[in-house]
């Protein structure tokens, strides 16, 4: 039995690796939204402890310490500072992310379009196949039919 041959088959699979590629540039995208997305929560929760610990600081009938309110300041205005610039890397990945998203989208689409064109080969190909084997049977039925006649007469 004839095996169905794609003849774009080295174009189905470059097409399959440069999905691969972008799906990995993606995820590498996604790694780094992440983590910065991590890294803001991290600032935050540490901007919410030095606020609270300057609370307790200069809390009513207590010894306040300058030095310290002054360091917890600092500290909590650095989280914030770090929190910030996470943001704008944030931002700046976000664009990038829908950008490749969109790329992905494009090269998926690609891949498609030649792997719908072998399968409709492949239905082709299996269609002819089916007629040709049909019409060898019917060739078949009809000299077995002659050969039947001419043994009885």
């Amino acid at each position: 039995m004839p095996r169905f041959i794609f003849k774009l088959q080295s174009v189905l699979d470059q097409r399959v690796r440069e999905e691969r590629d972008q799906m990995l540039v993606v995820s590498e995208l996604e790694r780094e939204r992440l983590a910065l997305e991590s890294r803001i929560r991290g600032c935050q929760q540490m901007m919410s402890d030095e606020r609270h610990e300057l609370t307790q600081t200069l809390g009513v009938g207590q010894r306040v310490d300058l030095q310290a309110v002054k360091m917890q300041a600092g500290a909590s205005l650095r989280h914030n500072f770090d929190a910030q610039r996470a943001v704008l890397d944030l931002a700046s990945v976000f664009k990038r992310l829908e950008a490749e998203r969109a790329e992905l989208v494009r090269v998926s689409a690609r891949r498609k379009a030649v792997e719908m064109l072998r399968d409709q080969q492949r239905e082709a190909f299996m269609k002819a196949l089916e007629r040709r084997e049909t019409r060898e049977l019917d060739e078949m039925s009809v000299l077995r039919h002659g050969r039947d006649k001419g043994q009885v007469a």
